[in-house]
Formats: C-alpha cells, sequence, structure tokens
C-alpha cells in the first residue's frame, strides 16, 4: 500500500526486519521516502507474501519520534551533542575503565535485529580494542540452547533443513513452536503442507493458533517436555520402529539413551499425557519415511532448554530422520539475525563461523588477520551474566540495538543492575527504557537505511538494501563503529561500505568463504556452509556424515528435571510466555504502526475459564498478576486455550510479563527461564 504518485515510485529490495523467516519485500520509495510495501515475488522463501507486521514494516521509519542526534547525560538530564564530543566521551571512559580494571570490566551486547556486517565489526572492536570476550548476542535469551544443544548433537548449532522443505515431508511434528504467530511465512508453509495432505503434530501446552491448524494437538504439562520425549522414545525401542541401520552406522551412545528411557514407559503424572497418547505420537513419528521436528522458544527459553534440544536430536536420530529432504530439525529464529549473529562472532567463546577463542591456532590465526597480538582465551560472560556483574566486576556497557529493560528477565533487577555501572552507552533508532539508563546515546539507522546481509533461520544469507537516508544527524551502525575504532586509534576498521566488512569476514571463516557479495546479491542468496565461491551451498546439513569431529551424531541419555519454580500455595499458577502475531520484541517498532498499535494497545494475559470464575474476573478487566519478582496489571482475557492454573502472557509490553519472569539460567547455555515460573493472581478491587 503507497500514498504515492506512480510516476514518482521507486521499489527497493530487501529483507523484512521482523522474525528469522527471512521475508523479501520491496521497499517503495518516494521523494526520498518510504511509503509503503509491495511484494517481491522473485523471493523463494514468502513467495510475495507478507504477514501484518512485513506489510507494516515502512512506517516507523520515518517517525517523528526517531533518534537524530547523539545524547550526553548531563546532572541526569540529556543534552544534544556532536559526534565527535560523544564519540571522544565513549573512547575515554571505555579506556580509561579497561586500563584501570582490565577486560572483565567492560560488557558488550550485540543486537540480533542488525546486519551480519554491524554484528561482526562490534565484535571485533571489543577483542581488537580491548582484549575482551565479553561480548553477546540476544540469541541468549531464545535460542542459545539450539546453538548448544544442536552442537552437541550433530556438531552443527543450526537447522538442518530449509523451511519449504516441510512440502517434502510424511509427518511435521511441531513442539513448542506457535508458528502461525510467531512466523507466519514458515507457518504458512505448515499449512501448505496440511492441505498436499502431510499430517501435522502440535505438541504445546496452551492451544495455539498453530495448535488450531492440526490435525492432532498434544496438550501436556508446562516444561515436561525431556519426559515426554523419553517416553516417545522408549516405546519406538520397545517396539522395535527405530532405524537401527542409521543408528549402527551414523550415531554413538544409542545404549546410554537405550538405558536411560527405560523408566519412561508410563509419564502420566509428571506430563498429564496418556500412556496409549504417547504411544500413538511414537507409532506415527517412527512411521513415516520422511519426518520433520520443528521447534522454537517453547523447547530452548527453559533451564533445561540445551536438554530439550538435544531430546529432539536424540528422537530425530532414532528414527534416521536426519540427512536428506523432508526430515531435520529446524528452530524457527524469532529475530531477523538472530542466526547472523551468532554466526558473525558476537559470542563468548567463538570467532565468526563459531571458531573457538580457547583454541590457541584460532587465537592465531585472527591476530595475525586482524593485526593483533594477546586475544584472551577466556569464556566471556552471557548476556544476563553480564547484567548480574553490573558494577563488580563490570564497569561499563554498550547496548547495541537491545532493550533489556524490557525484553530481559526480572525486568526490575535489569533496571537495578544498569544503575551500577559507571558508564553505559546505547546505540539505537528510538529512546528506548533502557536508553533512561544511559550516559550516551547515539543514533543509528534502521533496516531501512542501510545496506548489509540478514541470515535467516535455514541459513540463507539474505541481502538488506539501503533504500532512505538516516534521519537528522543519525548514522548508518557500521559507521558509528568505524569511527570510534578511529578515536581509539585501532588499526583494521578503515571499512568504506558493508561489503568491505563482509568481505574482511569471509577471509577468517571458512564456512563463509565462498558467499561473495555478488552470489549473495541475487534473489534466493546461498545457504552456509559455503566454501569456496564455486560452492552450491548447503540447504541440508549432514547429508554423508554429521558436522562433528567423528562425522557421528551423538545420542545422550538425558534425565527429566524440573524447572526452577514450580507452583505453590503462595504462588498457584504456571506463567508462560509468548509471541502475538501484531508485535515484534519490545515493540520499539511495530508500536508505531497505527494498524498494529490497533489490534493490540495493551498488554494481556489469558486465564482458564474455571480459575477466573473462582477468581470472579471478567473478561477484559485489569487484574494483578505477581511473582516473587515483582508485578504486572494486564487485561484478563478468559479461555479454555489455556489449562487450569496456566497463565499465558506476551512478551512484547514494558512493565509487562518480564517484571515476573525468573532469571534462574541453564547450565550449558545460561538461557534464563523466562518460559516457566510460579504466579499468583489477584482481582483488582474496584473503587466505591
Amino acid at each position: 500500500m503507497s500514498n504515492a504518485k506512480p510516476e514518482t515510485l521507486k521499489y527497493v529490495p530487501t529483507t523484512c526486519p521482523y522474525c528469522g523467516v527471512g521475508c523479501g519485500l520491496n521497499l517503495i520509495v518516494s521523494d526520498g521516502k518510504a511509503v509503503g510495501v509491495a511484494p517481491w515475488q522473485r523471493s523463494p522463501i514468502n513467495e510475495g507474501k507478507l504477514c501484518p507486521k512485513g506489510m507494516t514494516c515502512w512506517e516507523f521509519i520515518h517517525s517523528p519520534d526517531r533518534l537524530t542526534k547523539p545524547l550526553i547525560k548531563k546532572n541526569g538530564k540529556f543534552e544534544e551533542a556532536s559526534w565527535d564530543e560523544a564519540l571522544d566521551l565513549v573512547a575515554k571512559k571505555f579506556k580509561e575503565i579497561s586500563d584501570k580494571n582490565g577486560p572483565r570490566s567492560l560488557g558488550f551486547q550485540v543486537s540480533c535485529r542488525t546486519p551480519n556486517e554491524e554484528c561482526y565489526i562490534m565484535q571485533k572492536l571489543a577483542r581488537v580494542g580491548f582484549k575482551t570476550n565479553n561480548v553477546d548476542n540476544c540469541a541468549r535469551i531464545c535460542h542459545g540452547p539450539s546453538v548448544a544443544g544442536l552442537s552437541l548433537s550433530f556438531g552443527s548449532g543450526a537447522a538442518t533443513n530449509p523451511f519449504e522443505d516441510v512440502l517434502n515431508s510424511d509427518f511435521i511434528l511441531v513442539w513448542g513452536s506457535n508458528a502461525v504467530e510467531a512466523h507466519p511465512l514458515a507457518g504458512r508453509r505448515i499449512a501448505q503442507a496440511k492441505l498436499k495432505g502431510i499430517p501435522v503434530m502440535v505438541v504445546d501446552p496452551r492451544y495455539s493458533p498453530t495448535a488450531k491448524l492440526a490435525d492432532t494437538w498434544i496438550r501436556f504439562n508446562p516444561s515436561t517436555h525431556i519426559a515426554l520425549i523419553n517416553s516417545m522414545m522408549y516405546w519406538i525401542i520397545k517396539e522395535n520402529l527405530h532405524d537401527k541401520e542409521f543408528i549402527e552406522k551414523r550415531t554413538k551412545g544409542f545404549e546410554d539413551l537405550k538405558k536411560t528411557v527405560e523408566s519412561y514407559a508410563d509419564v502420566e503424572k509428571v506430563t498429564g499425557v496418556p500412556t496409549e497418547t504417547v504411544k500413538d505420537m511414537a507409532r506415527k513419528y517412527a512411521a513415516a519415511k520422511n519426518a520433520v521436528i520443528i521447534y522454537c522458544l517453547g523447547i530452548t527459553e527453559l533451564t533445561t532448554g540445551t536438554d530439550n534440544v538435544r531430546s529432539l536430536g536424540n528422537l530425530s536420530m532414532l528414527c534416521g530422520n536426519i540427512g536428506r529432504p523432508g526430515v531435520g530439525v529446524n528452530p524457527l529464529r524469532g529475530q531477523n539475525n538472530v542466526q547472523g549473529a551468532c554466526d558473525m562472532g558476537a559470542y563468548p567463546n567463538v570467532y565468526s563461523g563459531y571458531q573457538k577463542c580457547e583454541l590457541p591456532e584460532m587465537r592465531k590465526k585472527m591476530e595475525d588477520a586482524w593485526g593483533v597480538t594477546g586475544l584472551p582465551d577466556w569464556y566471556g560472560s552471557t548476556l544476563t551474566e553480564q547484567i548480574t556483574q553490573c558494577g563488580d566486576p563490570i564497569k561499563a556497557m554498550y547496548i547495541f540495538a537491545l532493550n533489556p529493560a524490557v525484553s530481559y528477565p526480572d525486568s526490575n533487577h535489569v533496571k537495578r543492575s544498569l544503575e551500577k555501572l559507571d558508564f553505559l552507552v546505547v546505540q539505537d533508532i528510538f529512546f528506548t527504557e533502557t536508553c533512561e539508563y544511559a550516559d550516551v546515546v547515539l543514533p543509528g539507522a534502521s533496516f531501512a537505511e542501510k545496506d548489509g546481509t540478514f541470515t535467516s533461520g535455514e541459513r540463507r544469507i539474505n541481502r538488506v538494501r539501503k533504500a532512505v537516508n538516516p534521519p537528522g544527524e543519525a548514522k548508518e551502525d557500521w559507521e558509528i563503529f568505524v569511527l570510534l575504532a578511529k578515536k581509539l586509534g585501532l588499526k583494521g576498521f578503515d571499512f568504506k561500505s558493508p561489503q568491505e566488512i563482509w568481505d574482511d569476514m569471509r577471509k577468517v571463516t571458512p564456512s563463509m568463504f565462498g558467499a561473495t557479495n555478488a552470489r549473495i546479491d541475487k534473489p534466493g542468496s546461498v545457504h552456509w556452509p559455503c566454501p569456496t565461491e564455486e560452492h552450491p551451498g548447503t540447504p541440508i546439513l549432514h547429508k554423508e556424515k554429521f558436522a562433528s569431529a567423528d562425522g557421528l551424531g551423538t545420542f545422550f541419555g538425558i534425565e527429566y528435571r524440573p524447572p526452577a519454580e514450580v507452583a505453590d500455595a503462595e504462588y498457584p499458577f504456571t506463567l508462560m510466555t509468548g509471541r502475538l502475531i501484531f508485535h515484534y520484541h519490545t515493540r520499539t517498532q511495530t508500536d508505531r504502526s497505527k494498524v498494529l498499535h490497533y489490534e493490540v494497545p495493551e498488554n494481556y494475559v489469558q486465564i482458564n475459564t474455571e480459575d477466573a470464575k473462582k477468581l470472579g474476573i471478567k473478561e477484559d478487566e485489569h487484574i494483578k498478576v505477581r511473582s516473587r519478582r515483582g508485578e504486572t496489571t494486564p487485561l484478563a482475557r478468559i479461555t479454555d486455550d489455556v489449562a487450569p492454573g496456566v497463565l499465558y502472557m506476551a512478551m512484547h509490553f514494558p512493565n509487562g510479563a518480564n517484571n515476573l519472569t525468573n532469571t534462574a539460567l541453564d547450565p550449558m547455555s545460561k538461557m534464563p527461564e523466562l518460559k516457566h515460573c510460579a504466579v499468583a493472581v489477584e482481582k483488582i478491587t474496584e473503587a466505591k
């Protein structure tokens, strides 16, 4: 839709800035302004279709409240400043703090909403400029367990198959994913598969829009995934339905798995799923010639997140569903560049392409390429660990296009922690809730105002193309990092374009060396791994062997363990969190669309009909939901989509779900338990 005259229009093909599906679209530009969006029919990902967010993604670009000048806090108030003044201050303070307190005193937080080139240059700046591995991205609080779990099981922490490959499947198992709302064009592929007659089973505690699409919906007790998967595997082995040839030739650890699942024949008391239903699930999955598993944050955002992912890896290998069309284990990535931010080395223990910082040969390789010495070998602090370490040992932090005051668990803890910093820089396009705690705010550029690439959840590298200029004195974010590097006197940062940054990354990243700018500029681009310029790319992983050192997939015998915090007499409800089709992350962008704001202007919580009746709660009245960490007052939505004793709330709103959520961490991936916490519900007494 557009309000401009046809003769003045310019169409700029680019990639949607929202979820990790990577839909192609055309930004419509007139007189230097984005005025609408049109389908890009040449995109093989979404075939010209877009969700409500994609159709309105141009509306926030020219919002009157965009940041346009650097801001410095003086005497408690923000004042406009020149770029030189702001960057001189940032360089001075970071250098002073680093020199005095060492490399562990700094924290760098990278956004999964920004292009690969900017993720790469920021982690390079942290490592080259300050010799610190305290750099992480917001995959930590969505798909950190996918990187860890899939790497342990398969040797590579990424989706095994492309989205469209579900059309080649014989059975689709969707577990802990509400794709219809959170990833609508991936959900469209599932709907297309169903129309072809491919059965769809959704496993979810809530009767979500995706569950309503399914042929079979399995409701289970929240956070009991491992017990349910183990029981499925017990019955597959018991009934001799496992793929013995695949297990023998391509895996190891099967006996450990077999011994572990022997005690999971009946898990109804834990999961709430009758044994006969579990048997049916097991038989349907095992009977399919090609079965695919699709999952999302319902699997990962728990203290058992890595184990949950490994359990799905176990299930897939047990039936030989790896390495060919129509199979695999596929995480749906929540943000547009979650995959890419990890790929680029914005992680506390790896460089780009998951090359480990702990290995001397890797450090030597990067030192030679970057022209430095003394790169650190230690595992840096993760995203949420950095928040907890504010004040000691972390004294200064650089937050790039993130809004932790809303999106991280236990918002009150986050705000208290940020206040302990000696110095905080926030670089963003709007003055977010987190900016309140900053000493310097730097105005960056939106996706429409820069060139570069996003890597989708299927490992496809998609082009982002500049359509308009940033507002006022705002700068493209890669350029801000180049200018800061110059202030710090660093070599190796004299980039003139994102394409030069991409080539700098390719030189040190074997898995992406063949993904040249010319190749990724074409519709469809390439999937990594793409090691040479002649290589076709790799849509499907693990065809002949796994990516592990010995080429084998690894089974793990994993025992069920409960969540860190369970409902009790004081906090009798279990709260789950999730996403809405009309909003994205902390609504910084989507709430500036009139249509999207109209659809969901205010936070709400789903509560079961029986629970609402017992508490005297009516539809659309404000209620109080509180946990051990805070409280919020959303609208009540009364429904049987959630079971008695279970609540569901979206994570998008300030002073909302993350006032309540738990900071308890998965010991392996350091994922906080965003999907499960104990809460109490109160009716708010009306004033007389």
